[in-house]
């Protein structure tokens, strides 16, 4: 068998098993956070929103329309799309390097996990991909000749991009500089053509352009100015790390090879080499030195995707330059990640798994207990007055629980995520931007678990100048209260008096996932403004095991708290507790507590694992 026929027959396999195994897993993860908001925005349809360009949206609603309110048909799109990117790979690669090169490339295309799980996930990086693709093969066939059909793909890859996001501005940037780079490429701007499709890519946008003249180009400074520090941060390191780990470490040495060789190259090089090699090395390395400078608390990690895509078209010609055990290292970790990437995301997708990381930085919070809250919602709703209005204190529980009930339009009241995320300006254009006055009962939905601990109390008490006193909340917790939301039935018309805000906590000893003896120690402190706390039981696996008793004061967390509680025991908060585990068979087991407030109210906390000897 020649080379082209084993590399087509490798390709068209594991693709479809991939295609198939994603879309599995889309059909059962449930919608990330964003997703949820982009579903939200395409049932608000406009030619652009405040944190990206209208594609995503429009992409979403056509699912939806097409398929029905379901998970699978809100992806469905981006699964099409992410499933014909290695073919666009394999045409591209083929048409310079020859048929075998193109099918090894596709299929690195389907296992580099950064683009084998494209699609799984309803976001923008898919048409973006697409539009890469479209955009260097097109500049790669008007380097060999100017005519009227690579003109027009370019000019289609360039709205295609152009409406997917902001962030397409710097492919747009790169392709120019390779071009200028090449003495052909100098040639090629120099054609009419090529100037009519960059300015049909230029007209494209148009709609955000619009959109941000309107609003005091509230989208441009979120994407340009408010989300990065724009100052040196040591993250850049581990963002290389990073990137090394999600295209896998000897791939990622291939590319990074391919990069340094199109950068020196002195000219004698294949032109179509040289370009694609470019495109890569200029958006690779470029993305490389703004992980230094740029945003490090959202995820980033899928930025340098447009350069890989490009480096993947040469990089089976590097490889046949390397040893036959070190090509077949390559390819094993190559489908090794994209099985590790696969597992993670059917992990994600199953509760039992994500119960198994509860309590633990590995649990996957954007995905988790959006049905199980749904489910409370209603619950609660079927007992309150007709006309009862639900809010939600933040967009993220908007959005999903909006996708849950097949309500896009839950008003959101206003909060530090809505800001942190760029997507506040489109709830107040939505007029979902609620000031906490009202006139009708109101369920308040709250995520407890979307503020920072430390916060949490300073967060209650925000809400309540809001919102007005709070009655006892109805606690969720969700997966041991990894995840943890409070709903609140507000009356119609704001109370006055004092608000007592829901209990904060903490089990200090034993520490989350410590083992523990028989018999063992429990302490920890709880405060709940204006009414204190009065009772602390212990629970082990929803069982009361023991009463905790007081220990006394605890000075340092009025520094924690920031001097924010109103706890009339302020600062003898501490509690303690014995508690005898005889009775338990060894093993993990799940640690919680049920205060009562001084009003008679009871919370029930959110739990943490202890292995039990």
């Amino acid at each position: 068998m020649d080379e082209e026929q084993r590399a087509r027959r490798w390709f068209l396999a594991v693709w479809a098993i991939v295609t198939v195994v994603k879309i599995a897993i889309a059909a059962r993860l449930p919608l990330f956070v964003d997703e949820a908001f982009y579903w939200q925005e395409g049932r608000h349809l406009a030619a652009a929103y405040s944190d990206l360009p209208g594609l995503t949206a429009w992409l979403t609603r056509l699912g939806t329309d097409i398929g029905g309110h379901q998970v699978l048909a809100v992806r469905a799109p981006f699964l099409l799309m992410a499933a014909l990117l290695p073919w666009l790979v394999a045409r591209s690669a083929a048409h310079w390097f020859g048929a075998a090169v193109g099918w090894q490339a596709a299929l690195l295309v389907v296992l580099m996990p950064l683009s084998g799980t494209l699609g799984l996930l309803a976001l923008p990086d898919v048409p973006m991909a697409l539009a890469t693709v479209l955009c260097a093969d097109a500049g790669a066939r008007l380097l060999r000749e100017v005519d009227a059909m690579s003109a027009t793909e370019l000019a289609i890859g360039l709205m295609l991009g152009a409406l997917s996001h902001y962030r397409f501005i710097g492919v747009i940037g790169v392709g120019l500089l390779a071009l200028l780079w090449l003495p052909e490429g100098r040639k090629v701007l120099r054609d009419p053509r090529v100037w009519v499709a960059l300015a049909v890519g230029v007209l494209a946008w148009a709609p955000l352009l619009a959109w941000n003249l309107e609003y005091a180009d509230a989208g441009l400074r979120f994407q340009l100015l408010d989300r990065h520090p724009w100052s040196f941060h040591g993250d850049g390191f581990r963002f290389v790390v990073v990137q090394a780990a999600m295209a896998t470490p000897l791939l990622f040495w291939a590319m990074l090879v391919v990069c340094l060789r199109g950068i020196r190259s002195d000219g004698s090089a294949d032109t179509a080499w040289r370009y694609f090699a470019l495109l890569g090395a200029v958006s690779t390395l470029g993305f490389f030195v703004l992980g230094f400078f740029a945003d490090n608390e959202r995820v980033s990690f899928h930025w340098p995707l447009p350069g890989y895509l490009a480096l993947l078209v040469v990089v089976p010609l590097l490889l046949r330059e390397w040893s036959p055990a070190r090509r077949r290292a390559t390819w094993g970790l190559a489908a090794l990640g994209a099985v590790l990437m696969l597992g993670y995301y059917v992990a994600v997708s199953l509760p039992g798994l994500r119960l198994q990381v509860a309590g633990s930085k590995y649990y996957p919070e954007n995905f988790a207990g959006w049905s199980a809250l749904a489910t409370e919602v209603r619950d609660v709703q079927a007992a309150l007055p007709e006309g009862t209005v639900l809010l939600a204190d933040n967009f993220k529980t908007g959005a999903e629980l909006g996708f849950a009930l097949g309500e896009a339009d839950i008003p959101v009241l206003d909060h530090p995520l809505n800001r942190k995320h760029g997507r506040a300006p489109q709830l107040q254009l939505w007029g979902l931007h609620h000031d906490g006055a009202r006139d009708a009962p109101t369920l308040l939905v709250v995520g407890a678990t979307d503020v920072k601990f430390s916060a949490l109390l300073a967060h209650y008490q925000q809400l309540c100048r809001i919102v007005g006193p709070l009655p006892p909340p109805r606690v969720v917790n969700i997966d041991h209260g990894a995840r943890r939301f409070l709903l609140f039935a507000l009356p119609a018309e704001r109370e006055q008096g004092e608000c007592i805000t829901p209990v904060v906590a903490n089990i200090d000893v034993p520490a989350a996932g410590a083992r523990v003896d028989r018999r063992f120690r429990v302490g920890g402190w709880a405060v709940k403004d204006v009414v204190g706390v009065a009772k602390v039981e212990v629970l082990l696996d929803d069982r009361v095991v023991a009463v905790a008793s007081d220990a006394g004061a605890n000075e340092w967390l009025r520094g924690f708290l920031k001097d924010a509680s109103r706890d009339p025991r302020m600062p003898r908060v501490q509690f303690t507790a014995e508690v005898d585990a005889g009775a338990v068979p060894a093993g993990r087991h799940w640690l919680g507590l049920r205060v009562t407030g001084g009003d008679g109210s009871v919370e029930t906390w959110a739990e943490q694992p202890v292995e039990i000897r």
